[in-house]
């Protein structure tokens, strides 16, 4: 059978078509696996994290993303930690207490961490122990925290979690009087697991929400006095920079659709449209 030349041209785009639609599976297959469960999280940093915890917001320990932080401290304190989160991650924060011989105990603890963001906003926890009770005779408490993806924009009244600065509480909600300043040694690990598109939205912030951030600005921009902050800000920020907002892999799923949907068109109407005047049959006929 001869194959004729409209023939010839479907199969190619047919061809085409099958080609793209492969190389797009390719590229968005990135961050369908970032969206894996089994997917890993930030690697922990290899410098050794700090050995001590700030008291209130403004002395706040910083923390790298992955990196962990010990502290001594008493029963009571309020221990804080401050490390940076970015669009498109989802931060989970670990504590572990190490507490007293039940010897020198007189009953039960109840202890509990808590995360806010840069605005000081308390941000709910999607799941994990964020509130625990240590028996008497109990030798550890782990708390964990796994907040809400970080969103590039939210709206005013929202209080969704958004680039920049988090901070980490730990303290002790209930123990008995006799059991106040007790010895703790406390240690807390950070991790970021990045997300795919699909957390992905439209907007971005002018600036990450970061203590001191727009006095830096101020400073750069020669709008502030001269001894403004410096831009490089102790609770620091993540090692490749902040996010730009524009870019996100969202335009490769658009772009990649728009092309299937143009081949898909052209394809349709090479079907539809027949394969024209037979060649048995003469023109005018």
């Amino acid at each position: 059978m001869t194959t004729t030349p409209r023939r010839t041209r479907g199969i190619r785009l047919a061809l085409t078509g099958a080609l793209l639609a492969g190389l797009t599976l390719l590229t968005t297959a990135g961050p369908a696996l970032a969206d894996d469960p089994s997917a890993s999280a930030s690697p922990t940093g290899d410098e050794a994290g700090p050995t001590e915890a700030g008291t209130t917001f403004r002395t706040a320990t910083a923390l790298k993303q992955g990196q962990s932080g010990a502290a001594q401290a008493s029963a009571g304190d309020y221990l804080y930690w401050v490390f940076p989160a970015d669009a498109g991650q989802r931060p989970t924060v670990e504590a572990t207490v190490k507490l007293p011989g039940s010897a020198a105990r007189r009953g039960t603890s109840t202890w509990q961490v808590d995360v806010y963001d840069g605005l000081r906003r308390r941000q709910a926890c999607m799941y994990g122990h964020q509130t625990r009770k240590a028996a008497a005779d109990a030798a550890t408490v782990e708390l964990s925290c796994v907040l809400r993806p970080v969103r590039a924009w939210s709206e005013r009244w929202a209080n969704d979690p958004l680039p920049g600065s988090y901070y980490i509480r730990l303290t002790v909600v209930d123990l008995p009087a006799a059991d106040l300043g007790l010895p703790v040694d406390v240690e807390v690990k950070t991790s970021i697991k990045e997300l795919g598109g699909g957390h992905d939205g439209g907007g971005s912030l002018a600036e990450p929400l970061v203590p001191g951030v727009s006095v830096a600005s101020a400073g750069e921009t020669g709008d502030g006095p001269a001894s403004a902050a410096p831009r490089t800000l102790a609770t620091g920020e993540p090692e490749d920079g902040w996010a730009s907002g524009w870019w996100t892999d969202r335009w490769l799923w658009t772009v990649g659709g728009g092309v299937l949907a143009a081949l898909a068109a052209v394809f349709g109407y090479s079907l539809t449209r027949g394969r024209g005047r037979p060649a048995h049959v003469p023109p005018g006929a």
